[in-house]
């Protein structure tokens, strides 16, 4: 039985399905549904002459061509497909819910698949969903402070006692500087940024606290949604006022088993920002392994930085907690008995 349903349908009765994204690699790559798995109906280099014969020649055409593609394939898709979804039942989607997707889901019911579901307009509609769903409220709590604070292994600590949290760095693969993505592994594309940060509010009850580090709009290269970057920028803010040679430390702690190369070049990227004379005395002190002086230097920077993005809240918002050190544990309880 095939049956077409909506997004909203299946986030809401079918989330437990194995779910089947049959575009190209390069379209699953780009942005998929967090927890598909694909099975590529056509290559990417497939899928680009069935569009253009699509759209110069006729549907039939782009039918028949796609078939003559998929045709020594279809064994293997139905082999993967069990692997997938043992029970024979399983959701598929394409990019907007036509050709590829009511194919694959008709060939799975000829193979004895019992109950297969086609999400109707596809991947796009999924996308739209996901926009939109950051126009509902939540109770977000805004942990912010200068560069150094530790406020990522705060935000550890707190869910670790069993807060909610969000962790947008982590989502991003980048710690939100000219340094943060060094020894990262790569970053998402920005839709898939989106996508997982989607699926990651979607778990949490939205009434209760959920604690997230302030940032700017983007991290890196992704860019946080419009929406939710709105939330995040009209709520109070937790602003943890930790000592500078704390910060230091701490900075010295996360940074200095890093690529020397790669520290060489984020400050690099920096000149302009720093000065040429002080990235120079910064660079001049990476080659000796002063680290102490190279986050002193960049610091300064960074917190003048910091105070503009800050000084963009209404005044009232800011809540001003003076920590005497870094400590990630110590200052979760802490947040956690202002809210209680």
């Amino acid at each position: 039985m095939k049956q077409i349903i909506s997004v909203d349908f299946y986030f809401h009765n079918l989330k437990h399905v194995p779910i089947i994204d049959v575009r190209s690699p390069g379209e699953f790559e780009n942005g998929h549904i967090p927890n598909a798995y694909n099975i590529e109906l056509f290559s990417d280099g497939e899928r680009a002459v069935v569009g253009t014969a699509y759209k110069k020649e006729s549907k039939e055409r782009a039918f028949e061509i796609g078939y003559e593609f998929a045709k020594p394939k279809l064994e293997g898709f139905i082999r993967r497909s069990i692997e997938i979804a043992p029970e024979k039942e399983v959701v598929i989607h394409c990019w907007r819910g036509g050709m590829r997707s009511n194919a694959f889901a008709d060939h799975l019911i000829d193979n004895g698949f019992e109950k297969v579901y086609v999400i109707e307009k596809g991947y796009k509609a999924f996308r739209n969903y996901v926009l939109h769903f950051f126009e509902y409220p939540l109770n977000l709590k805004i942990l912010s402070g200068y560069t150094g604070s530790g406020k990522t292994e705060i935000l550890h600590s707190l869910k670790k006692k069993g807060q909610q949290v969000i962790d947008l760095e982590g989502l991003a693969n980048h710690r939100g500087s000219a340094f943060g993505g060094i020894d990262l592994p790569p970053q998402p594309t920005t839709e898939q940024f989106q996508n997982n940060l989607f699926s990651v509010v979607q778990g949490l009850n939205p009434e209760r606290p959920i604690w997230v580090e302030d940032e700017s709009k983007s991290i890196g290269k992704v860019v946080i949604p419009d929406l939710f970057f709105l939330k995040m920028s009209t709520v109070p803010v937790y602003f943890l006022d930790i000592p500078f040679q704390e910060r230091t430390k701490h900075l010295v702690d996360t940074y200095a088993n890093l690529s020397h190369d790669k520290l060489a070049e984020a400050i690099s990227r920096i000149t302009k920002r720093l000065g040429y004379d002080k990235a120079k005395f910064a660079l001049d002190a990476l080659e000796i392994k002063d680290y102490h002086k190279v986050v002193e230097i960049t610091l300064f920077y960074y917190d003048k930085a910091y105070l503009g993005g800050l000084q963009k809240r209404e005044e009232s918002t800011i809540s001003k907690l003076e920590i005497p050190t870094v400590d990630p544990s110590e200052t979760a309880d802490f947040l956690m008995s202002l809210i209680n």
